[in-house]
C-alpha cells in the first residue's frame, strides 16, 4: 500500500505546516520560506511593534580547518580541557 501526501491539496496548508510530520521530515513548503527582502520587512514590522519578532534560529557554519590541529586558528584546534578537535 502506498500513501501519497500532496501538500498542494492539504486543506490546512500554511496554518498547520509547523506541526505537520511532513514538514518535519521534508522541510517547509517553498511558500513558507522568506527571501531577504521579506525578512527585512518582517524585522521592520517587529521593531514597530506591529508583529512579534521572528524567532528563526539559523545554524552557524563552523570553520572548516585543515584537520591538523596545528594552532593556526583555522578551526581544528582542540577544545580547552578536552583534547578534542573542533572540526
Amino acid at each position: 500500500m502506498t500513501t501519497r501526501i500532496d501538500c498542494d491539496t492539504c486543506v490546512v496548508r500554511g496554518l498547520a505546516c509547523r506541526d505537520c510530520v511532513v514538514t518535519v521530515l521534508l522541510g517547509p513548503p517553498p511558500e513558507l520560506t522568506f527571501d531577504d527582502e521579506e525578512r527585512a520587512a518582517l524585522d521592520l514590522l517587529a521593531e514597530g511593534g506591529l508583529v512579534p519578532p521572528l524567532r528563526l534560529v539559523t545554524p552557524l557554519s563552523a570553520p572548516a580547518g585543515d584537520g591538523t590541529g596545528d594552532g593556526t586558528g583555522d578551526g581544528d584546534e582542540p577544545l580547552p580541557g578536552t583534547g578534542a578537535a573542533t572540526a
